[in-house]
């Protein structure tokens, strides 16, 4: 069973292949602090709430904070150079792919990273992902927050409008 859109009808009424289309396309997570979703069963749900899993942003913030290369990029650039490794849930360093200049450890593709859209009435998360798209290097949520050595309790639109002044 399951659900399949026209789209994807059309698609296979003319046998169009499914699958290793190009290029891929790493779906990116925008939430806010603690705001990841959480899959958990009756039995597993103490452990599941203690243990939030990683997110590409939460593994953003991580691979910022030991990689140099990865600071100078754009929440949407990382998939060109680093692949999403579903089941350790992180970024890892592509092994194929087009070295890139000045960096002998660095290989590109064409993937694309598309960032979730979010709806402008949810305010705090809607500026999150301004700043994502706009900002490089990102290390934490409580980075995104802090303008001029001060950190702010959430993010809001005169956040948006001082980061892009400095």
């Amino acid at each position: 069973g399951g659900c399949v859109c026209c789209n994807e009808a059309i698609w296979r009424i003319f046998s169009f292949p499914i699958h290793e289309r190009y290029p891929s396309v790493t779906h990116l997570a925008v939430h806010l602090e603690n705001g990841q979703r959480v899959y958990f069963t009756p039995a597993n749900a103490a452990q599941r709430a203690q243990n939030q899993p990683a997110t590409t942003l939460t593994s953003l913030f991580s691979i910022c904070q030991s990689d140099p290369f990865a600071r100078a990029l754009l929440y949407s650039e990382m998939p060109l150079y680093y692949t999403w490794n579903a089941s350790l849930k992180k970024f890892q360093r592509r092994k194929q792919g087009n070295l890139f200049p000045g960096h002998p450890d660095v290989r590109s593709t064409k993937a694309l990273g598309r960032i979730y859209t979010v709806h402008p009435k949810n305010d705090e998360c809607f500026y999150l992902r301004l700043l994502l798209v706009n900002f490089r290097g990102t290390t934490s949520f409580e980075s995104l927050r802090t303008i001029n050595g001060v950190v702010r309790s959430s993010i809001c639109w005169k956040t948006i409008r001082i980061r892009t002044r400095q």
